[in-house]
């Protein structure tokens, strides 16, 4: 036992002496002010911002881009075919992303030109690169925004004086409006995709009762028919280029 002791004392020497060592502190979170009165953010703060940016990004690109009208477009489609889950959720999730990439592109191609791009050469401050990179996502959400619902939400923010430019409007209050205007488009979008395959059903529905084939689902006789005519017209190419262009340019 004294063997094992004195091998384990051994052993634990070494570390308690390292942990007994001061290492120099190292200042992570600080605001170094620059000379043209901005401020120089540590490298800890940086990477910081960088993980929250990252945490909400989900968020982020559900309710200030496209992402929203086009998913939920799918998802009505989907319901109106009647074929249940098929298409399953992530393939039209990621049907939805990629569509998405088409619409915003020449949005983010701006942001990383005017602000993200500069930022990380070193040629422009964060302060000056964040509003750069956010002014081509609020001229987006701007144009796709309609005016009674930024009006109804200025309103509930407190302007009721309304603003004078565009860029006066606060994010959180474009964000909430263009969130309500593309959920709204959506539907509008779902119902005429609608239209046609509740006719066949319709149609079918009144067949079986004329043939006194009540016991029979209309459902199960109309999705081959639904299934036929969508393939027919070609309906994935023209639903995804009726999407992509129902955004106003």
């Amino acid at each position: 036992m004294s063997r094992v002791a004195a091998l384990l004392t051994a052993l634990l020497l070494p570390g308690l002496a390292l942990a007994q060592t001061t290492l120099p502190e190292i200042p992570a979170l600080t605001m170094t002010p620059t000379a043209d009165g901005g401020a120089q953010w540590s490298l800890s703060l940086q990477v910081l911002a960088a993980m929250t940016l990252l945490s909400v990004l989900p968020a982020l690109l559900m309710s200030t881009t496209g992402f929203a009208r086009i998913i939920i477009v799918l998802a009505l489609l989907r319901q109106a075919l009647g074929t249940q889950s098929t298409p399953s959720n992530p393939i039209l999730i990621g049907l939805a992303l990629l569509l998405t990439g088409f619409v915003m592109q020449p949005t983010f191609e701006r942001a990383w030109a005017e602000g993200v791009g500069p930022y990380l050469d070193g040629t422009m401050a964060l302060e000056q690169a964040a509003p750069g990179a956010a002014a081509p996502l609020r001229d987006f959400m701007l144009r796709q925004t309609r005016d009674s619902d930024l009006l109804m939400f200025a309103e509930l923010a407190g302007h009721t004086e309304g603003f004078a430019e565009p860029t006066d409007v606060p994010l959180t209050v474009l964000a909430a409006a263009f969130l309500t205007s593309e959920l709204k488009t959506a539907f509008q979008i779902g119902f005429l995709l609608f239209i046609p395959f509740v006719i066949i059903d319709l149609v079918v529905a009144s067949v079986l009762m004329s043939l006194g084939m009540m016991m029979l689902s209309p459902m199960m006789i109309s999705l081959p028919f639904k299934l036929m005519l969508f393939v027919l017209v070609d309906g994935w190419t023209l639903v995804a280029g009726s999407l992509v262009g129902s955004f106003v340019s």
